[in-house]
């Protein structure tokens, strides 16, 4: 069809294509895919200080798409994790414990933004317990930003920052959403409903709009549109803000303008190959961790978009985003990266981290029907890329857990089948399992494991071999897999897939990039080296900076420093390679581990690890 695009900034005519037909995945599938990957984010929230490591707006956008979840899928058991949340970081911080800038209180901070984030957090909070409390916080929040907006300069808008340098697309996308999302939860209410059309309407008018339909990033000091980087965050944030005024008014002029920027982009570079692409997600860049977040925030409100217009285009998109992310973009162990293509190269890989993980499983849960089935099944295996050293006779053995979850009516029981099958010449047993889940709803998933042992020979080739499960019954099957590592050698950058299946323990460490995994204050990171069991000797080389404490063990518990910095050595300048003995820590099972945590705790510099190789000796 031709879509003529109109209204404020809107003048362009674009052949909007009708995406190919694309089916999505069964309902309850839907739901376990969705379930795997929300386990997955959570298995990165820090429980102490109540967020996610290191990123300030990301958690808050992180909590939010588990809230997306827990209300689209009824799946409650991230609840306590969210007013963890609320209780423990509403107070005041000082700079660089939760964020770069100093932390005002009631989730504000001088970056005008990551306080609207927290915002619609609590207004999400809200919508799934109805508790006043994460309201009233939401309009604390939205009370503090309102004193940034300011008419003296282009006649409207929020300052990016306190400082008031900067009025942008996200900052007020955020805000004509925010007002309007609290007008539509407060009876009686007509203060926010004026805040939210006069920001609405300046929004529309301001220029930010660009002809082709997308939102550019902000204004020039002039008030012009400054030609920046269309984001994909701030596309949602436009068809967000006009849904939620149309929800507020009925005008049909902010649900058309909704529709003609979600047109736009179906024809613009944000959409390659049907999937929603980001500019830094070319394969000759690496996307910044503010950037890796971007494309979900714009799925949570497509969903929306989909959700409300029922539109066919709409929802083969969504289908389209879900496929690509479970088929292209994921690893064994139900990883999500930051490309949904899933295009990756050796010196800008695609990163899997939680930042990323949040990112798609907004195109997971957008694909989750509305109402969404009361049955889901779903199967994972744990390890999901174990390493593998065979010696030079015999087999070696994996102990692989198989974790089948289910959902269903309670008090309901639900007959499962379990089959397994490995690579030629390898053996699982058993090779098959019938299990009973008693399901209890929606809101409780329940689940049974098997543990099998998968036997690699060996003369196994090196490199990576796919033992798969399928879980089938009650009309549903789902299958997952685990990708065992049949390695000879060490070697690897940290920060990239290599590292992965060496990396038994990331706790709550940081990788932003290749060769760069740090781990600061208490926290650290461990690799296991499951070394060949004639081995006679073994030594790493590590390159490593920063204030590192290197510790070694036989049995991941007891451990024993090997390597520590004792100067407090913040700018790199002890980088270099040190070569530590291995032997000592052999053991029984010639398993090793090697843990690397911050020998100056109190001020963030903690040990720093680029690249590791190791060698060892067999009898």
């Amino acid at each position: 069809m031709l879509l003529l695009v109109t209204g404020p900034g809107l003048t362009t005519a674009h052949a909007a294509p009708e995406p190919a037909g694309i089916a999505g995945p069964s309902g309850p599938t839907a739901v376990a895919r969705a379930r795997v990957a929300a386990d997955v984010l959570m298995s990165s929230y820090d429980p102490d200080k109540a967020w996610f490591p290191s990123s300030w707006w990301n958690s808050a956008v992180a909590l939010q798409t588990i809230g997306d979840y827990m209300q689209r899928t009824g799946d409650r058991r991230y609840l306590g994790q969210l007013d963890n949340t609320f209780v423990k970081d509403q107070g005041s911080f000082p700079a660089g414990e939760l964020s770069g800038d100093p932390l005002l209180g009631n989730f504000t901070s001088r970056a005008i933004d990551d306080s609207e984030w927290w915002g619609l957090t609590w207004v999400q909070a809200y919508d799934l317990t109805h508790q006043r409390k994460y309201l009233d916080m939401a309009v604390r929040i939205a009370t503090y930003v309102h004193g940034y907006w300011d008419t003296s300069t282009c006649g409207g808008g929020v300052w990016w920052d306190a400082e008031r340098t900067y009025k942008n697309a996200v900052t007020n996308g955020l805000y004509v959403r925010l007002t309007a999302e609290l007008h539509n939860r407060l009876p009686g209410d007509t203060l926010w409903l004026g805040r939210a059309t006069e920001a609405w309407t300046w929004y529309t008018h301001s220029g930010l709009i660009n002809a082709d339909g997308l939102v550019d990033d902000g204004l020039t000091s002039t008030c012009a549109n400054n030609g920046q980087t269309v984001w994909s965050y701030n596309q949602g944030l436009g068809i967000g803000a006009g849904l939620e005024i149309y929800r507020a008014t009925g005008q049909k002029s902010a649900l058309r303008t909704a529709e003609r920027l979600a047109d736009a982009t179906l024809t613009s570079p944000l959409v390659r190959d049907g999937v929603l692409t980001e500019s830094c997600d070319a394969a000759d860049q690496t996307c910044d961790d503010n950037a890796k977040q971007f494309k979900g925030v714009f799925l949570r409100y497509w969903m929306d978009l989909a959700d409300t217009t029922h539109a066919a285009r709409y929802t083969r998109f969504v289908h389209r985003q879900a496929q690509a992310v479970w088929t292209d973009d994921r690893d064994a162990a139900d990883r999500l990266g930051t490309r949904w293509s899933g295009v990756t190269g050796g010196d800008h890989p695609n990163v899997f981290d939680w930042r990323t993980q949040a990112s798609a499983l907004s195109a997971l849960i957008a694909d989750v029907p509305q109402r969404a089935p009361k049955r889901s099944l779903a199967v994972t295996l744990d390890p999901a890329q174990p390493v593998v050293m065979p010696a030079k006779t015999g087999t070696t053995t994996v102990r692989t857990t198989v974790r089948v979850s289910a959902t269903g009516p309670a008090g309901a029981r639900l007959p499962v089948r379990v089959r397994l099958s490995a690579p030629g010449g390898w053996e699982v047993t058993p090779s098959s399992a019938t299990l009973t889940l008693t399901t209890r709803g929606v809101a409780r998933p329940v689940a049974a494991t098997v543990t099998v042992r998968v036997r690699v020979p060996a003369g196994a080739a090196t490199g990576t071999g796919t033992v798969r499960a399928r879980v089938s019954g009650g009309g549903m099957a789902f299958d997952g897999r685990s990708d065992v590592l049949v390695a000879r050698s060490i070697d690897f950058d940290t920060g990239t897939a290599a590292e992965t299946p060496w990396l038994w323990d990331a706790d709550g460490s940081q990788s932003n990039g290749v060769q760069n995994r740090f781990a600061d204050g208490d926290h650290d990171f461990v690799y296991r080296f499951p070394l060949p069991r004639d081995t006679t000797a073994a030594k790493v080389t590590l390159t490593i900076d920063a204030e590192y404490l290197v510790q070694a063990s036989s049995d991941g518990s007891t451990w024993t420093t090997v390597l520590k910095e004792d100067q407090p050595v913040t700018d790199g300048s002890n980088k270099g390679d040190h070569t530590l003995d291995l032997t000592p820590y052999l053991g029984t099972t010639k398993t090793v581990y090697l843990r690397i945590a911050d020998s100056f705790p109190a001020d963030g510099w903690g040990g720093r690890l680029y690249h590791l190789t190791g060698t060892y000796t067999e009898a």
